[in-house]
């Protein structure tokens, strides 16, 4: 059988965006790429000069341009190209490969409530209890714990790891190797060595939220860490027990919160940021990257900065660190004049 043909004719995708075609309407082009790629089966687009700059000797199969722009390759014509390119994007998303029903290498137990719609891939795992709702996909090697709760159309990607009383609203997305639940870092020290504090909650996750590969979510350690609806974690975060994570707030990699924060709603915090133990912040603040919470943010401002101050204020701080050898040899030269007049 041969190969079916996928991506658009370049009539096709004029048709599509609504476009003007500048090229052979029977050429083929198959995929997104990025402005100034050799690929003439490419879609690539422009939104100035730098951008046509990048494109012209490229070869690219086309690319989306605004009107009156002219290059050396097709071009289709529309009023926003950046926007008709996240539309070649979308459509060009493949999920990955899952069979429909229940893999028989997977093992369920016979106290899960599946519904028929679900897909569980191979080696899968889905304990006593737990609950797959309609269209949710729980792909290779993922583990359900006891009690949890998956609504509908949620996706656990490959190695994902629910422990226990963990429940993830509609449309929430899980990427490979995360883990929700795991005990939280709770211990106190009895006077010859750090005891254990026993973690019982569980993990809430609103709807539509989306966790990156290989973040940690901890259990609470009573009552649930709680991540709203729209929430977005890049991977490579850590979120302690009993956390607050505010609808639509976006978190980037490699940041840790501790235990007991609250972060606001629309709340966007930049990669490798932290946050000392029960801190919360405000709807709608702004975290630089780095940038090191240690008391709670009441303004719904830009911060950045090690401990967390407004940004103006942390970048006048940044300019006067690059001055600190000239004013310190100012200085030095300061006493040595006032010591040569004590001195006459």
């Amino acid at each position: 059988m041969a190969e079916r043909m996928e991506g658009w004719t370049l009539e096709e995708l004029a048709a599509a965006l609504g476009g003007q075609l500048n090229g052979p309407p029977e050429k083929r082009v198959l995929r997104p790429v990025p402005a100034g790629e050799p690929d003439p089966e490419g879609i690539t687009f422009s939104t100035g000069p730098a951008y046509d700059e990048k494109i012209r000797g490229s070869g690219v199969g086309v690319a989306l341009v605004s009107p009156g722009t002219e290059l050396d390759c097709p071009t289709l014509e529309v009023p926003h190209p950046r926007l008709s390119f996240g539309w070649v994007l979308q459509a060009s998303v493949r999920a990955l490969p899952l069979s429909s029903g229940i893999h028989p290498s997977a093992v369920v137990s016979l106290d899960a409530d599946i519904d028929p719609t679900a897909q569980i891939g191979p080696f899968a795992v889905i304990e006593r209890g737990a609950r797959i709702g309609p269209r949710a996909r729980v792909y290779p090697f993922a583990y359900v714990g006891e009690d949890c709760v998956l609504g509908e159309g949620v996706v656990l990607y490959p190695h994902v790891v629910l422990y226990q009383a963990v429940r993830l609203g509609a449309g929430v997305i899980v990427h490979a190797g995360t883990v929700l639940g795991a005990d939280g870092f709770g211990y106190f020290w009895d006077g010859r060595q750090q005891q254990k504090i026993p973690q019982v909650g569980g993990v809430i996750v609103g709807e539509r939220s989306e966790i990156g590969a290989n973040a940690c979510i901890d259990r609470a350690t009573c009552g649930a860490t709680r991540i709203a609806s729209g929430v977005k974690i890049d991977n490579l975060v850590q979120i302690g027990h009993n956390g607050q994570i505010g609808a639509h707030t976006v978190i980037a990699g490699q940041t840790g919160l501790s235990g007991s924060v609250t972060l606001g709603e629309q709340v966007v915090v930049g990669g490798q940021c932290a946050f000392k133990d029960h801190v919360s912040v405000v709807d709608g603040a702004i975290l630089a990257g780095r940038t090191g919470v240690f008391s709670d943010i009441e303004t719904a401002e830009a911060y950045y900065g090690l401990p967390a101050i407004p940004v103006k204020a942390a970048l006048r701080q940044l300019a006067l660190i690059k001055r600190l050898p000239e004013i310190e040899k100012r200085l030095r030269a300061l006493e040595q004049s006032l010591e040569s007049q004590k001195k006459t």
